[in-house]
C-alpha cells in the first residue's frame, strides 16, 4: 500500500540516523513487534522496560510508513467531542476515555523526555475554534461538558480572539495540557533507547507469512523465519491489507509546511490551533519557527492515494494560511505531501486480540490523536503480556458491534 507521497520536512530535522541490519538468520523470541513507527516503537521501549524478549521487524526503514506523515500534535481532545462521546457511550466511559487521553499526553511528554533532545516534546495548548456561526452553539456546549468534568478549559469571545490573533471567529475552547512534537525524531529516539535494552531490530525485514501454532506464532521473514510467543502487529494502516475493520474508513489527506517566519507575535502562545468543520484544517508551529498546516481530507480516488495530488492541495493549505495571518501572505511552502488516513466510525482506535489471529494483538490508532491512541495502546498490552489485566480493552475490540459497558478498572493478575 502506498502510503504518503510528497516531500517530507521531518527527514531533514535529523543529520545522522541510525541503522539497523536486515534479518539474516532464524530467530526466536518472546514478543514480534512487526511495525517500526510510533506504535511499534513505543512497544518496543514499553517491552524492553519490562524486560520482555522483543525484537522488532519493518518492512522499510524504521519511521520510513506513516511517522513520515505525522504532524506531532497531541491532544486530549478528540475528533468525537466528550459529549458526543457521553451521547453514545454513555457518562463514565466516555469520560474515562477522555481523561485516559489526558493522561497519555502526559505520559508521551514524559517519556520524550529521556531520548535525545530532537525528539523532546513541547507542552502547547489548544485553540478549537467555531468555524461558523452555526457551530457555536454545539462547541459551547463541549465547553460546558469539559468544564463540568474538571478538564481545563477556557471560553473565549470573538473580541478575545481577535485581541490574540489576527483572524476573527464567532468564539472558541481553550485547552491546557496539550504538547507538540517531532514524531520522526521520536521514533528514532524510542527505537535507539529499545535496543540498547536488548530489543533486537530489524529494517528491510517484510513480514511474508504467519503460521499459527499452539505454542506461538511462526513468522516468515523471506528466506528466516522467526518464531514468537506473541506478536505485536503494529503496522497501522497497512492493516487493511489482510484484514479490513468494520466501522473504519481510509481517506486521503494533506499538509504543507511554510518556510520560517520572522516572528510569531500574532500568535498567541504558539498554541494548536483546530476547527469545528468537518473535515478540519490544524496547525501548529515548529521548533525552526515554520508554519505547518493540514487537513482537507477527502476520498480516495479508486481506494488509492493521488501521487500528485499533494501539489495542488499543498497551495490550498497555504492560502488559507495567508487568509488566516494576513501579514504572513510573503510566506511560501517549503515541503508538502499527501497520506492515507484511517478513521472509526465511533471515535476509537483499535486495540486487542483477533479471533483469527491466535496469539497476536493488533494497534491501530484510527483518528486524528494516532499517537495518544498509540500511548494507550502499547501500555495496555504491555501490560497484558506482564500479566496484568486490562478488561478496558474490550472498549476498544476489534470486533466490536455494540455499545460498550464502561471500562473496568485495572487490577493484577497473579502469574
Amino acid at each position: 500500500m502506498k502510503l504518503h507521497s510528497g516531500n517530507f520536512a521531518w527527514p531533514d530535522t535529523l543529520l545522522h540516523l541510525p541503522e539497523y541490519p536486515a534479518l539474516q538468520q532464524n530467530i526466536s523470541c518472546d514478543c514480534l513487534i512487526i511495525g517500526g513507527g510510533i506504535s511499534g516503537a513505543l512497544c518496543a521501549y514499553l517491552l524492553a522496560e519490562s524486560g520482555i524478549n522483543a525484537a522488532l521487524i519493518e518492512k522499510r526503514a524504521i519511521a520510513a510508513g506513516s511517522t513520515l506523515a505525522n504532524t506531532g500534535l497531541m491532544q486530549y481532545s478528540n475528533d468525537k467531542t466528550l459529549t458526543s462521546l457521553i451521547h453514545t457511550f454513555g457518562e463514565e466511559p466516555a469520560i474515562r476515555f477522555y481523561k485516559m487521553c489526558r493522561e497519555a499526553v502526559g505520559k508521551l511528554l514524559r517519556l520524550s523526555q529521556s531520548l535525545r533532545s530532537e525528539a523532546h516534546f513541547i507542552s502547547r495548548n489548544s485553540l478549537y475554534f467555531a468555524s461558523s456561526e452555526k457551530d457555536l452553539n454545539l462547541l459551547h456546549e463541549e465547553y460546558e461538558t469539559l468544564r463540568k468534568y474538571r478538564f481545563p478549559v477556557e471560553w473565549w469571545e470573538r473580541t478575545l480572539i481577535a485581541e490574540r490573533f489576527p483572524f476573527e471567529k464567532p468564539g472558541a475552547i481553550y485547552s491546557y495540557g496539550d504538547a507538540e512534537g517531532n514524531p520522526f525524531a521520536f521514533v528514532h529516539g524510542l527505537i535507539e533507547a529499545a535496543a540498547s535494552k536488548g530489543v533486537s531490530v530489524f529494517e528491510n525485514t517484510e513480514a511474508t507469512g504467519f503460521e499459527f501454532r499452539q505454542d506461538g506464532v511462526l513468522c516468515r521473514a523471506g528466506e528466516h523465519a522467526i518464531h514468537a510467543k506473541r506478536i505485536i502487529f503494529a503496522t497501522g494502516y497497512e492493516s487493511w491489507q489482510f484484514r479490513k475493520e468494520r466501522g473504519s474508513h481510509l481517506t486521503a489527506s494533506y499538509v504543507m509546511v511554510s518556510e520560517p517566519v520572522e516572528h510569531f507575535d500574532d500568535w498567541f502562545e504558539r498554541c494548536l490551533i483546530w476547527e469545528t468543520a468537518r473535515p478540519y484544517l490544524y496547525m501548529r508551529t515548529t521548533p525552526d519557527n515554520r508554519i505547518m498546516m493540514g487537513g482537507l481530507d477527502e476520498s480516495l480516488p479508486g481506494g488509492k492515494l493521488d501521487e500528485a495530488r499533494f501539489l495542488h492541495q499543498g497551495d490550498v493549505l497555504l492560502k488559507k494560511l495567508h487568509e488566516m495571518f494576513p501579514e504572513k501572505r510573503q510566506l511560501k511552502a517549503a515541503y508538502s505531501w499527501g497520506a492515507i488516513f484511517g478513521q472509526s466510525r465511533d471515535g476509537l482506535p483499535f486495540i486487542g486480540a483477533h479471533p483469527s489471529y491466535p496469539h497476536c494483538y493488533f494497534l491501530e490508532g484510527y483518528g486524528g490523536n494516532g499517537t495518544v491512541y498509540s500511548m494507550i495502546a502499547a501500555e495496555m498490552i504491555t501490560d497484558i503480556l506482564t500479566g496484568k489485566a486490562r478488561p478496558d480493552m474490550e472498549w476498544f475490540s476489534l470486533t466490536r458491534t455494540a455499545k460498550p459497558s464502561p471500562p473496568a478498572k485495572r487490577t493484577s493478575r497473579k502469574p
